[in-house]
């Protein structure tokens, strides 16, 4: 059996949908059949995805999305429950690239990088959870990250921040098994997306040079497109992923292979 429609009629609500990974993600799984909430904190990229999808024929509302605040969560589970029905899929996509060596990073730039990519997070699966229990189970898809599991130089406070989305689907996983939920993580090695191009920018760096010597690690020597991604999320939002709960997919082209 294949992954065509694999969410048919499932309610999914991704974060961060508004570029990059989460729009290629939200759009693949309206693609299969899921009825999609866009949540992003930007109206203008989160309406752009609605309209991908509705274009393509699929079902999406766009809501506004603060992940860092509790009723700003509370209020886009509401409009999902509202819209779709209570939520099968959540996918925590959102995330905030702070960068640095230890003494160039402030409290404020900590604080900024765990209260989205940790706290954002968890304050997301929180909100779910009564859908997901009145379903008796669901699925999370965590967008960890290659950077969950090595170092890189002055990555200090973005690596420390996706380390902890590792434990917390860990910990996640065990604690929501007996809801019959599953937690799981994509791990994406070096993806082309308006973030990296960001920090291409500010490093000052061509980018047609930057994105040779991003993917030159890479066994496949080329970085990885968004919508590789939305493959692995697909997968471990859908049935085919049954028994897998607790696990990271690794998606990075080899290039942590050692």
């Amino acid at each position: 059996m294949g992954l065509a429609n694999s969410l048919d009629g499932k309610s999914a609500v991704v974060t961060g949908s508004g570029n990059g990974i989460g729009r290629a993600i939200a759009v693949r799984f309206a693609a299969e059949g899921a009825k999609v909430v866009v949540a992003e904190i930007e109206e203008d990229s989160g309406q752009e995805t609605v309209e991908l999808i509705r274009k393509g024929g699929g079902t999406a509302i766009f809501s506004r999305t603060d992940t860092t605040d509790s009723d700003s969560v509370r209020a886009t589970m509401a409009a999902a429950n509202a819209a779709h029905g209570d939520v099968d899929l959540l996918v925590n996509n959102a995330a905030a690239f702070v960068f640095g060596k230890v003494e160039d990073v402030t409290e404020a730039d900590w604080a900024k990088v765990f209260g989205v990519n940790v706290i954002g997070y968890a304050n997301c699966v929180r909100e779910a959870l009564p859908s997901m229990r009145r379903k008796n189970g669901g699925a999370i898809v965590n967008i960890a990250s290659v950077s969950s599991f090595i170092a890189q130089p002055e990555f200090i406070p973005y690596n420390a921040s996706k380390g902890a989305v590792a434990q917390l689907t860990r910990c996640l996983a065990m604690d929501l098994s007996v809801d019959n939920i599953r937690v799981n993580a994509v791990c994406p090695g070096s993806i082309r997306t308006r973030a990296t191009d960001r920090h291409i920018a500010s490093l000052g760096l061509d980018p047609e040079e930057a994105y040779l010597d991003f993917g030159k690690d890479s066994l496949l020597k080329r970085m990885g497109k968004p919508e590789e991604i939305a493959s692995g999320a697909l997968f471990l939002a859908s049935d085919e992923a049954s028994f897998m709960t607790g696990a990271q997919i690794v998606i990075d082209g080899g290039a942590t292979i050692d």
